[in-house]
């Protein structure tokens, strides 16, 4: 198995500077088709051919819609919250990550790691698996996902803090540019974590089977 060199990023909290979601978004299917249409004439493809008129007419069009669908809030997973009977930090390691660098177009792909401590509510596990694909599904860049996904489940949860540590490797550099496979790691949190919880957050990420930073 080949290693690969890890470029790291640490990130404070921040306002939220997600302008990309918003109710009135709509997906332009005859816009997808016809851009995709002229992008396979600019690489000098013929539209028309039997075994390419579906690729322009339904195949990407429909491919997009699904990928981008963190852009409309809409298709955000409702977040059904319940009492919570604990105040203790609450750990989601591994969640398969699968967005679109908002530069190139090209997909990004690696893991997620979240951990909330609760207040009044927590939310079942599986819908933290789902926030993270919809926020995901968008274009965008690594060091905005992780605060778009450490602030929205802050405010989704009114949890009191949240951290998000996201692994990822960038298709945009791996099939062009500098041609090099590596993994960027980027890190948020979002309200109150203390010292305890940074210390219990690398531990069971590292019980998963990811590196992390020691100094974080």
């Amino acid at each position: 198995m080949m290693n690969s060199p890890k470029q790291e990023a640490d990130y404070q909290k921040k306002p939220s500077t997600d302008s990309t979601t918003d109710s009135n978004v709509v997906f332009d299917e005859q816009k997808a088709r016809e851009g995709t249409k002229l992008l396979l004439e600019a690489m000098g493809r013929n539209p028309e051919e039997a075994d390419i008129f579906d690729t322009w007419d339904r195949r990407v069009p429909s491919m997009l819609k699904t990928l981008t669908e963190g852009m409309r809030s809409e298709e955000k997973p409702v977040m059904r919250t319940f009492d919570a009977d604990t105040d203790t930090l609450i750990v989601k390691t591994g969640i398969p990550l699968y967005s679109l660098c908002g530069h190139h177009i090209l997909p990004f792909y690696g893991v997620a790691h979240v951990a909330y401590r609760p207040d009044d509510e927590k939310v079942g596990l599986s819908k933290l698996i789902r926030y993270v694909r919809w926020q995901s599904r968008r274009l965008t860049t690594q060091e905005e996902l992780s605060q778009n996904i450490a602030t929205g489940l802050a405010e989704e949860l009114g949890a009191r803090g949240v951290i998000v540590e996201l692994t990822a490797t960038h298709m945009c550099e791996v099939m062009r540019g500098v041609e090099t496979v590596t993994e960027t790691i980027t890190r948020e949190q979002a309200g109150t974590i203390t010292e305890a919880d940074r210390k219990q957050f690398c531990e069971l990420i590292q019980r998963n089977g990811a590196s992390v930073d020691a100094s974080y």
